[in-house]
């Protein structure tokens, strides 16, 4: 007997899930993403009449349109169970507008989680399809398309071509090449603290550290011993002195578990404690909503929807969580009533947040059916659900001051009553503490002390820390510049572009290329790579979608003034590819002053007489700017192939050692560092596929664990399983003739896609 109803989903993972789900009388059918996007070619935007976007068929789709219609025919209903998201409802809309006009048989489902209850609940109250969020989302997508290829074309004119500018990623360069300046022009300052060790009628001993001074406040942040002149001073004043504590302070505290994650959260914590890079985290992320194979119970989707900004949870999962704290940790960890957070002003609330679907699948039950990766991330959803509902832990908090002459010690200490939520989780920091509290002994308001020792300790001031991925999603998130769901394109995308790199500690540091790129569009664009406007143009959208704003109108008021910084751009903004700024430096080879040159890795030296004298130079800049030749350093290394020295050189592609006797001999050796992808190997299955360099510039991708597994690309590797066969993932290939192209890494299945830019 033939389906009666037809349900049209993304991905082929989730189809797979939703049949076993749904039984006979519904087929299921995956779109594989969008099924239409704006031209490649060209801006795709009718400015003039509203800006109405130009759609088309994405190429390699329109199969997968013809077999959705033909899926369609004959169906008393078509449910869209696209994404639970503004992206998701834009696909719907796009895919009712594909397979037929008729869209009273057309229902919009939002399934938040992938479980039988879940599904045939979202099936049996389906939804008409929601215009405004459509618009919220077509105007998002015409906002950056705006963006996008009306300001990259400026930058190819002016700098060099392949570059690109984004609303929200032009934004987030801009906040690590501040923060790179401020590290950059940080002066240190030197300043003292000044610690007692001392011991009282009981153990153990504590330490004090030295907490005012005449009256004057020390906190070693504000206020500071700015010398060990002073120091000295200080110590000498203290000698012959009785020491004894003046008050004691005792108190109950308590420590409030964090709530359950959002999509930002659990991309700042993978990265604090799984060391994932968030579009490593997202993809496993999907994997484990869309639907895990568990034995004999089939796919399972292990949790929640996984782009969400809420803290909201349904009361049916508050009271299994409930069940499972009591019965697994006892009454003293069950909070009388369930905990309720509050998200945050701007939060779409449609969804809740990231939690296991059930309390049944425990991470233990579900081991042996997760890879390494996927066991860990759904570890830590699990452990953060569970926790977010549990009692607070408790601690008494002792505080001794201790006055000495015109000094004050302060000795404080903390000690862990009940361990509440902590005994399964406690969330991960982007700082280690100085100094972590300890234990104080039990004394009393004028016991007398013993002074063991008095250690002062020169320090300097530290400057602000370089971004991780997970300070600056947490940066943007404060500041309400994008979504959580587009935090993980962004950060691939500026790693991509080469804007920003990663130093030997994983931290985002500016590229000369970010720093060039930054100052030229804040010059030229003030609006676009200003946080708060950015911030609310995520505002205006959110009104779209609430209906209290018209989407037209509101690209109107951003056009205005947007396309009168275009005009001015295009004629004043610094034309850095012919620039050329003369220096008092001479050509070693014809004596001409070399001039100052921009190039693909950054400034450089060339002689002005190119292409008749093509001498060139690396340089440094002195703290008063000055330009200086670098000098080319000696390594201790020696050539392989001629015995001569290597030196240390900069091209095209980066750092190298080159032999020292070229042009004679041409031996070369790169110095790049390989760059984690966070795609795991799908030949060994054990390590991580990594992005490197040959030895003559040009990317390739294999495997962390070479020489043990050889598996190596070209083409770039994504985790994203294939369609067809389900291999992990797709190799990535981008051509003129054909744009952006995904394929199976397996040449026998065949699957190749063209990928909506």
């Amino acid at each position: 007997m033939a389906a009666k109803n037809l349900v049209i989903v993304e991905s082929p993972a989730k189809a797979r899930t939703l049949e076993k789900y749904l039984g006979r009388d519904f087929q299921v059918k995956a779109s594989v993403g969008h099924v239409v996007d704006l031209p490649k070619s060209k801006l795709g935007v009718d400015i003039k009449k509203g800006f109405t976007p130009d759609f088309h068929v994405i190429q390699g789709k329109k199969k997968v349109i013809d077999e959705l219609k033909h899926a369609a025919q004959g169906k008393e209903n078509i449910y869209l169970a696209s994404d639970p998201d503004r992206e998701g409802e834009a696909i719907a809309w796009h895919i009712a507008d594909q397979i037929g006009k008729d869209h009273h048989r057309m229902h919009r489902v939002l399934i938040n989680e992938i479980t039988r209850k879940a599904v045939q609940e979202a099936i049996a109250h389906p939804q008409k399809l929601d215009r405004q969020k459509f618009e919220a989302q077509i105007a998002r997508r015409i906002l950056d398309r705006l963006v996008g290829y009306q300001i990259s074309p400026i930058l190819w004119k002016k700098v060099r071509r392949g570059l690109s500018a984004g609303r929200v990623q032009s934004v987030a360069v801009r906040l690590v090449c501040e923060r790179e300046k401020e590290i950059r022009a940080f002066v240190p300052q030197e300043y003292w603290s000044l610690t007692a060790m001392l011991e009282g009628r009981i153990a153990p001993s504590f330490a004090a550290r030295l907490a005012q001074w005449r009256g004057e406040k020390i906190d070693n942040k504000n206020a500071r011993i700015e010398s060990e002149a002073r120091v000295r001073e200080i110590m000498g004043s203290l000698e012959g002195l009785s020491w004894s504590i003046s008050q004691v302070e005792k108190k109950e505290r308590r420590r409030f578990p964090t709530p359950p994650f959002g999509t930002s959260k659990l991309q700042q914590e993978a990265s604090r404690k799984l060391g994932f890079q968030p579009q490593r985290t997202m993809q496993i992320a999907q994997r484990l909503y869309e639907g895990i194979e568990l034995g004999a119970e089939g796919a399972v989707g292990l949790i929640t929807y996984m782009r969400t900004d809420s803290t909201r949870v349904s009361a049916d999962a508050l009271q299994e969580v409930r069940w499972f704290i009591q019965g697994q940790y006892g009454n003293p960890y069950l909070p009388q009533k369930p905990v309720v957070y509050r998200s945050k002003k701007a939060a779409q609330d449609a969804h809740e947040a990231i939690r296991p679907t059930s309390m049944e699948y425990t991470p233990d039950r579900v081991r042996r059916y997760l890879r390494r990766e996927q066991f860990a991330l759904y570890s830590l959803i699990w452990d953060r659900f569970v926790a977010s509902q549990m009692a607070p832990a408790l601690y008494d908090q002792t505080g001794f001051d201790i006055e000495v002459g015109e000094a004050l010690f302060r000795a404080t200490g903390q000690q862990l009553k009940f361990d509440g939520f902590m005994r399964i989780y406690t969330e991960g920091k982007d700082e280690e503490d100085e100094e972590q509290e300890a234990t104080l002994p039990d004394l009393r308001q004028g016991d007398s002390l013993k002074l063991l020792s008095l250690d002062p300790r020169q320090h300097f001031t530290q400057p602000p820390l370089r971004f991780t991925q997970a300070t600056l999603i947490k940066e943007l998130d404060e500041d309400g510049i994008g979504r959580p769901s587009t935090y993980a394109g962004i950060l691939s995308n500026i790693l991509n572009r080469e804007y920003v790199t990663l130093d030997e500690r994983r931290c985002l540091v500016a590229t000369e290329l970010g720093f060039l790129v930054t100052d030229l569009l804040v010059d030229a664009f003030p609006d676009i790579l200003n946080v708060k406007f950015t911030a609310g143009m995520e505002n205006i959208l959110d009104k779209v979608e609430e209906g209290k704003e018209d989407w037209q109108k509101a690209m109107k008021r951003f056009y205005a003034s947007f396309s009168r910084d275009l005009k001015k751009a295009d004629r004043e903004m610094r034309d850095v590819k012919r620039q050329e700024v003369p220096t008092d430096i001479p050509c070693e080879k014809c004596g001409a002053m070399m001039v100052v040159k921009w190039g693909r890795n950054g400034e450089f030296l060339a002689c002005p007489r190119y292409p008749e004298c093509k001498s060139t130079k690396n340089f440094t800049r002195a703290t008063n700017g000055d330009v200086q030749v670098a000098v080319e350093a000696e390594v201790n290394e020696t050539c392989e192939k001629c015995g001569r020295p290597m030196q240390l050189r900069w091209g095209k592609y980066g750092r190298f050692l080159g032999c020292s006797g070229y042009p004679e001999c041409k031996n070369i050796r790169s110095l790049e560092k390989p760059v984690d992808l966070g795609v795991c190997c799908p030949a060994c299955k054990q390590g991580n596929l990594q992005q490197r360099k040959s030895r003559r510039g040009k990317l390739f991708y294999g495997c962390e664990r070479y020489p043990e597994c050889k598996f190596a690309t070209w083409d770039r590797p994504v985790a994203e399983s294939c369609p067809k066969c389900g291999e992990a993932i797709l190799l990535e290939k981008v051509t003129k003739r054909s744009g952006r192209v995904r394929h199976c890494h397996k040449k026998e299945c065949g699957y190749k896609a063209q990928v909506a830019e």
